[in-house]
């Protein structure tokens, strides 16, 4: 199977690259062929031009090509920081960009305005990784989880992906390294139960 690693974080050493390299050496590890995007690194501009926004609109060749490899993934990993209940500006410029109409989805002919969606991604699964440091309790029963909505049902089910499974690691800040190392050996069960 061929898949997508999407990383948004800023700092190359951080968890959340250790999550992402964790995902991308299970899956080589099984077989998959892997696509990874170090979005921070490779410097990806998340600002959606206008003239982009019309479906078959040219894209620049760095789009294109994240398009083409969305299209063709047989699944998806995300791995991001939870900052105000949202995945970073890169990364939501990123789905702004690639999770494009005409690549992720269409709408029907007879589509007047109210947008409901056939998802035409091949992908059978994503997995998002998340790290917080707010409190899994405080995140549920003050926030209502917003990575949840926007993940599972804004996202991945519109662009027509059966299962989302999705893995928020926290608190972050005041974690032990015998806490990462159980979360990491965590990121490869998971990866290799949705991907075996």
């Amino acid at each position: 199977m061929q898949i997508s690693v999407i990383l948004a974080h800023p700092y190359r050493g951080s968890f959340n690259s250790a999550i992402a390299d964790t995902a991308v050496i299970a899956l080589r590890e099984t077989g998959h062929t892997v696509i990874f995007h170090d979005l921070y690194a490779e410097r990806f501009d998340p600002i959606l031009p206008y003239g982009e926004i019309p479906r078959d609109s040219p894209l620049p060749p760095v789009i294109a090509d994240h398009c083409a490899e969305i299209a063709a993934a047989d699944g998806i990993v995300f791995v991001h920081p939870n900052w105000w209940g949202m995945p970073p500006a890169i990364l939501k410029g990123w789905v702004d960009r690639v999770i494009r109409a005409g690549v992720a989805y269409r709408f029907a002919e007879t589509d007047t305005g109210e947008g409901i969606p056939s998802g035409l991604l091949k992908a059978k699964a994503v997995i998002v990784f998340n790290t917080s440091n707010t409190p899994a309790m405080r995140e549920q029963d003050v926030f209502g989880d917003p990575l949840e909505r926007i993940w599972k049902d804004c996202i991945v089910s519109f662009c027509g992906i059966p299962a989302c499974h999705r893995r928020m690691f926290g608190v972050i800040a005041t974690s032990t390294e015998e806490q990462r190392k159980a979360w990491l050996e965590e990121v490869r069960e998971i990866t290799n139960k949705v991907f075996p």
